[in-house]
């Protein structure tokens, strides 16, 4: 490969333009392109582009100095350093053009892992223009390709799963919101996030995991670090909200309820809020009982969900139906009997709630074991 002389004028050129902060990178970009140590340089163009100063820069940046030795360099890194480039040009529609030069550049069989990292950022930018069926298809592509990959790198499993997520956000799908955030979470280091995103992320993962109808388990999401960004600020009550939805907690639930005002979308599903929460509860008088005690009245419920006497057997239909519970109801003597409740995550109390009744269990063993000592020495006698 031969240099290109335009190259260094290009670099001093731009050199002359960044911060004084970001010079040094440039006599170092000079140095290695002149000795061709594509590795050594591909390391300081990352190095140079992770500095928020270097923004302005980029698009020209990528253009006119990467794009000369691009071939030399990984096409996963190349598409990396593509989009943040996108990311620097306010036009969503130029961003997404620029995008899609990239993504074109990227489709071979041999560079198929780029490819789906390119689509999919590309399709980020479809979402912000609001085409919603063209991200669905590039999402659709881009997902079988990522079930026909042996292993996938986790920069494009967290690309694909933050897109997918926003995609959700969008269709206000909060289920597969749900599964889809925690899962992109999963793939990538909080700590590299900014303290808005996390707290963004957290915010739109408790509304999903409330508004989820599908969604009755809140554990992965009450054990994740991610909800630690709304302590200390005026969104802390969804936190609080989603304890006091896991251990059915009706009277904080209501204690609560006047922060909904804040939130149309919650004020807008208070009914279906409100079913929810009278289902968490009964599944929490269901496993606050120990499992020999698991028939329970009519009456009870109502005591603890707080509904209507006449509205209990449809609650309780509701639970069997959704597998919360599993167990028959008796309609003559207006009992049901629970013979399996979903296993959950515990709080402090509820954990003390097991240890009590696993302590209560312990000592009908020692009972039990007594009284059949007593009775064999009998039988022996």
């Amino acid at each position: 490969m031969e240099i290109d002389s335009d190259i260094p004028q290009f670099l001093a050129t731009q050199k002359r333009q960044v911060p004084a902060a970001l010079q040094n990178y440039y006599n170092t970009f000079e140095d290695l392109y002149e000795r061709k140590l594509w590795h050594q340089l591909t390391l300081a163009v990352e190095e140079f582009v992770s500095k928020p100063e270097s923004g302005p820069f980029q698009v020209a940046f990528f253009q006119q100095f990467i794009k000369d030795w691009e071939a030399k360099m990984s096409q996963i890194k190349l598409v990396t350093l593509g989009v943040s480039a996108a990311r620097q040009i306010p036009d969503h529609k130029e961003a997404q053009e620029f995008l899609k030069a990239l993504t074109e550049k990227v489709n071979k069989d041999e560079t198929r892992d780029a490819y789906v990292l390119a689509k999919t950022e590309t399709a980020h930018f479809g979402l912000l223009l609001g085409d919603l069926d063209t991200t669905k298809k590039d999402l659709e592509e881009c997902s079988k390709h990522l079930d026909s990959f042996d292993s996938v790198d986790p920069q494009i499993n967290a690309s694909f799963l933050r897109v997918s997520a926003d995609y959700y956000k969008i269709k206000a799908e909060y289920a597969k919101y749900y599964k889809h955030a925690l899962l992109y979470l999963a793939c990538v280091n909080i700590d590299d996030l900014s303290p808005a995103e996390k707290a963004s992320r957290a915010n739109d993962l408790a509304l999903s995991a409330l508004l989820g109808d599908s969604i009755y388990n809140f554990g992965e999401l009450l054990m994740h670090p991610i909800l630690e960004s709304l302590v200390g600020t005026e969104r802390e009550w969804l936190k609080n909200l989603l304890f006091a939805f896991n251990s059915g907690d009706i009277g904080k639930f209501e204690a609560l309820a006047p922060h909904f005002a804040q939130e149309n979308v919650l004020q807008s599903n208070m009914t279906a809020l409100r079913q929810k929460i009278c289902l968490m509860s009964l599944t929490e008088t269901v496993f606050k009982r120990s499992s020999d005690n698991r028939s329970i009245p009519f009456a009870t419920i109502s005591s603890e969900t707080k509904l209507p006497l006449e509205e209990v057997e449809i609650l309780v239909m509701k639970a069997l139906s959704l597998g919360l519970i599993k167990g028959t109801i008796d309609q003559v003597d207006s009992v049901v009997r629970v013979h399996w409740v979903q296993p959950r995550v515990l709080d402090r109390s509820q954990i003390q709630g097991m240890q009590e009744r696993l302590a209560a269990w312990n000592e009908n063993v020692k009972k039990t074991a007594l009284v059949m000592e007593n009775e064999a020495v009998d039988v022996y006698a």
